[in-house]
């Protein structure tokens, strides 16, 4: 029997029992479970206030983690599993913060887009691969892409020609100097390959990579 609730920080409280250890809970489970002090807590309804204690506690843990950054459900189900959660309830209780409009894959990946083009801007397939990183699923992740360039009137092509003037403003005199000579050269086709392969790591490629390439070199004649 319960003979007294002992309240504790964090919307908890302690159950003292006539027999046995106390228990501590949210005082969310207590108040689901309709028990106070008098009631009786046989091992079937013990068992039960434990699970609506659990439940609590993960989405508590889940709602503190989305209140310090949008989070996508794979990203969110990794820490809640790290923190010692199982499984087993962790899913339930993210299939209910989706359906409050509180987890949304899509609305993640698409901020993400967004902020990565406006700030570190990214070709099409990394902005992907970073995306599955994240847990965001293959085709969810193509049609975030696809509508935030479509949204934001952007080609790739205009991408990486930015991406090619963030690395020519860094670079020496010399290297723009050898990147705007009309021959051929050693010293040329070298810092051509440096911005090559720097295009080709933020996921350029083709007819993008190429017409960078191209601004980069009438930029540094000039």
């Amino acid at each position: 029997m319960i003979t007294r609730l002992e309240p504790l920080r964090g919307l908890r409280a302690r159950v003292h029992l006539d027999h046995g250890e106390p228990l501590e809970v949210a005082l969310e489970a207590l108040e689901r479970m309709g028990l106070g002090m008098g009631d009786p807590l046989p091992s079937n309804v013990r068992h039960h206030l434990l699970d609506a204690d659990a439940e609590a506690q993960i989405r508590e843990a889940a709602l503190d983690l989305l209140s310090h950054r949008a989070r996508t459900r794979a990203e969110l189900r990794r820490r809640l599993v790290g923190k010692g959660f199982r499984p087993a309830r962790v899913d339930p209780c993210l299939a209910r913060l989706e359906e409050r409009g509180l987890l949304d894959d899509a609305a993640v990946a698409a901020s993400f887009v967004r902020d990565r083009i406006r700030h570190r801007p990214r070709g099409r397939s990394r902005l992907v691969q970073e995306l599955r990183a994240k847990g965001v699923p293959d085709t969810l992740a193509t049609t975030a892409v696809d509508a935030v360039m479509e949204d934001e009137a952007l080609e790739e092509a205009e991408l990486a020609k930015r991406v090619a003037e963030g690395w020519l403003r860094r670079q020496g005199p010399r290297t723009r100097q050898v990147l705007s000579a009309g021959r051929h050269g050693p010293e040329r086709e070298k810092a051509r390959r440096r911005l090559y392969q720097y295009l080709a790591r933020r996921g350029f490629a083709g007819p993008a990579l190429s017409a960078a390439l191209d601004h980069a070199r009438r930029l540094a004649s000039r």
